[in-house]
């Protein structure tokens, strides 16, 4: 029986046709933007009878394949019935029209002949007509390219496209049959459940199956990782799910989520995982040319991609960061379009929450029939409140605009102008503010959005010519701060704040989003199925409310597997407030003191920032010269990150006592099991720092009769010593001391926060 391939036009016809490099300087090579009123700018030309945005589908077998194609042409010229139906595919551009001829893009020929073919067969035409329209925007000029084709010949031409794509598509089709086998048979990789797991796979498969919501409260030491993918698989096997998205918020959350999917292989699954590496991270060497002007891996990059893609899929499973290494060095390919190329065909793919949710870098070539079909599975989730309202707020200096101003005077004049009234717009804004250093509003600055635009405009068509330097590093810096500006700009509304702070000469300016649940249930609505999980979404109400939850989605609350036995609590009920931190300091380094001489094993100690942990530590040592210990630094590489990790061992000689900050790299996502780590204090009760945007925030949900303190800063700050606490039990067989230091832990409010197996402490 033949095997169908549903696709759209753009994507099969660029698999075919996409040639040439990465980057040519700032722009894409192989396409070009389609700007919508450029699009509308072209359509208003038409005569009565002609169409614009036409859907059109079709079927044509290729010896074993049947391809379903569909797509949108951009516009239909009937005309008076003289000459052929033509078929118009707009493109728009900032570059200039010179550097384009009627060969320079293949692939936009080859777009515009599949529409043509599509309306051909439908009607019955025996040729159509066929035209490239560029459309300058800048100068709104246009360049017209036409050409006419027999049925025939389209007909040759769709043949010739299934040719080159079929390798591919068998390849994709004999694994997915694979895949369903592998996980027809695959049974859970545990000889037995830890108590809640079954009931959070159940849930998870419940919630999937319903296409709904799911937010989970599941302690650590459940196996949520494994609970939350096997359930999704499973799903996959039966064809509900096309693909799982595995979100996470930090590098090192990754690397659980690789373990599982390796475990459930060595049991016979047979799977795609892609893993996504940033690309400052991935990208290879500057001295191998990475970054430069002509890098070998960006050079003729979608020449080699194809090949490069079927040798990774026909040899690899868990393409994981070293494994796109190796291929993209055997290829020559950038190592993170690569990555992202790959993740496009993979079945599971573990990330960053950005990917999804982040309307600059979220997957923009993601079709809607593969969204609709894909389930995201967001850990850590507690995480994305803070991480979304930085994803959806936006900021602009005065400083740059000024610069770029001076920059291009002379060189372009249009650029000149266009960055030179955006700082005069912030001009306006320094004046208005008078003698006030912050101005904040429920709206954004009149006409900024207009100039924005323009300057982007002209901003692009000097930075498609490739010139190098500081200056263009500078402008590209700018530009990309610009589209951010006015992309959030468009997503604003009532939950949003525009404050701009005046310092001397500069301003600063932000669109600041103080709620983002409903973007986030936006960004999720055209998914299958979003699971929120963490062991610390406490108080749930709270979460559900921030990641946009709605009445009809689910909540599930599973309780500790661990008995009281494993873990001694204690409080040390002094007073960590800022006014007070010198005071108690004394108390409580010998405090410390005594619990590392009564229990020497390794501990890790939790303080609220980095001069608070930096001062105890000074004392802390002074007390212990010869005791082993460790501090976390400021903006540890990756690698000092593993060595701090790694000296926790737990066939060591001397106990090891490490110092963290709360809230930082190695207070949520770490798991040192056994006599790796067997004491944690937290000192503190986690709350942010009084700040401006805090108070804000609190103000907002205040206003919105909600309890606006707990909103900004109790909730958020105890999910920090809910995750630096947690890092202490992992497992059944794990015994361990806590100590929590602040006399806030014995209030109602902070008290009802901890977990229940907290709450029985021994006051210190």
């Amino acid at each position: 029986m033949p095997h169908t391939i549903q696709i759209s036009v753009r994507p099969l016809v660029e698999y075919v046709f996409r040639s040439g490099s990465i980057t040519s300087g700032f722009r894409t090579a192989t396409t070009l933007t389609e700007g919508t009123r450029a699009h509308q700018q072209v359509q208003r030309e038409y005569g009565e009878q002609d169409q614009k945005e036409v859907f059109l589908e079709t079927e044509f077998p290729y010896e074993d394949l049947i391809f379903a194609v569909e797509g949108r042409c951009d516009g239909l010229i009937i005309g008076d019935g003289s000459s052929p139906v033509m078929i118009d595919e707009i493109k728009s551009t900032s570059g200039s029209l010179d550097d384009i001829n009627e060969d320079t893009y293949p692939v936009h020929w080859a777009q515009a002949q599949m529409y043509a073919y599509m309306y051909a067969k439908l009607h019955g035409a025996p040729e159509m007509a066929v035209q490239l329209t560029y459309f300058q925007i800048p100068s709104s000029e246009m360049k017209r390219f036409r050409r006419t084709f027999s049925f025939t010949e389209l007909e040759q031409f769709v043949q010739e496209v299934a040719a080159a794509y079929a390798p591919y598509a068998r390849l994709l089709r004999d694994h997915a049959e694979r895949r369903d086998e592998s996980i027809r048979k695959l049974s859970f990789p545990f000889p037995a459940y830890r108590s809640g797991q079954r009931r959070l796979m159940g849930a998870v498969y419940k919630t999937i199956g319903e296409g709904r919501r799911l937010f989970a409260k599941a302690p650590t030491g459940i196996g949520k990782t494994i609970s939350t993918l096997f359930p999704s698989i499973k799903a996959m096997g039966e064809g509900i799910v096309k693909r799982i998205y595995y979100l996470t918020a930090k590098t090192i959350t990754r690397t659980a989520a690789e373990e599982a999917v390796a475990l459930m292989e060595s049991g016979g699954l047979h799977m795609h995982t892609v893993t996504l590496t940033a690309k400052d991270k991935i990208c290879f060497s500057e001295e191998e040319g990475c970054g430069q002007e002509s890098c070998i891996f960006s050079e003729g990059y979608y020449d080699r991609i194809n090949g490069a893609i079927l040798d990774l899929l026909q040899h690899e499973t868990t393409i994981t960061r070293p494994v796109i290494e190796a291929y993209a060095r055997k290829h020559q390919v950038c190592p993170f379009e690569f990555s992202l190329d790959a993740a496009y065909a993979a079945d599971a793919v573990i990330c960053d929450y950005n990917y999804v949710y982040d309307p600059r870098v979220s997957f923009k070539r993601l079709q809607e029939d593969v969204k609709k079909r894909s389930v995201v599975l967001v850990d850590e989730a507690h995480n994305l409140v803070d991480r979304a309202r930085s994803m959806f707020s936006a900021e602009l200096h005065k400083s740059m605009f000024l610069n770029i101003q001076r920059a291009y005077k002379e060189r372009s004049p249009g650029l000149y102008l266009a960055a030179k009234k955006v700082n005069n717009r912030f001009i306006v804004l320094r004046k208005v503010s008078g003698e006030e250093e912050r101005m904040v509003g429920s709206y954004q600055p009149e006409m900024l959005d207009e100039l924005l635009e323009e300057f982007v405009m002209h901003a692009e068509a000097e930075l498609v010519t490739g010139q190098g330097g500081e200056e263009a590093d500078e402008l590209l810096e700018c530009y990309f701060a610009a589209q951010a500006y006015l992309r959030i700009s468009k997503l604003y509304d009532e939950r949003f704040v525009t404050y701009a702070e005046m310092e001397g000469s500069e301003v600063f300016l932000k669109l600041f989003c103080l709620d983002p649940s409903y973007l986030l249930q936006q960004a999720g609505k055209n998914y299958l199925s979003t699971v929120f999980f963490s062991a610390t979404l406490t108080p749930l109400m709270y979460y559900r409310d921030m990641l946009g939850a709605e009445e009809e989605d689910y909540s599930l609350s599973i309780p500790s597997p661990f008995s009281h036995e494993q873990l001694d609590v204690r409080l040390m009920p002094v007073s960590t407030r800022y006014k007070d931190r010198d005071r108690s300091k004394e108390a409580i380094v010998k405090m410390l003191d005594k619990l590392v001489k009564e229990k020497p094993v390794n501990t890790l100690i939790f303080l609220p920032s980095y001069p608070y942990m930096q001062s105890v530590y000074d004392d802390f040592v002074a007390l212990n010269p010869g005791l082993q210990t460790q501090v976390q630094g400021h903006l540890m590489r990756e690698e000092e990150r593993e060595l701090f990790l790694s000296a926790f061992r737990a066939e060591a000689e001397e106990p090891l006592v490490g110092f963290a900050v709360m809230g930082g790299i190695f207070s949520e996502g770490i798991d040192l099991k056994g006599a790796r780590l067997e004491s944690v204090v937290v000192v503190g009760v986690g709350l942010p720092q009084l700040s401006f945007e805090n108070d804000i925030i609190k103000e907002y949900f205040d206003r919105n009769e909600k309890n606006g303190y707990d909103y900004a800063y109790v909730y958020p700050g105890m999910n920090k010593v809910l995750q630096a606490g947690g890092r202490l039990i992992r497992s059944e067989e794990d015994r361990g001391t806590l100590v929590l230091v602040d006399d806030r832990f014995q209030n109602r409010q902070y008290h009802a926060l901890l977990p229940e197996e907290w709450r029985q402490y021994t006051r210190i």
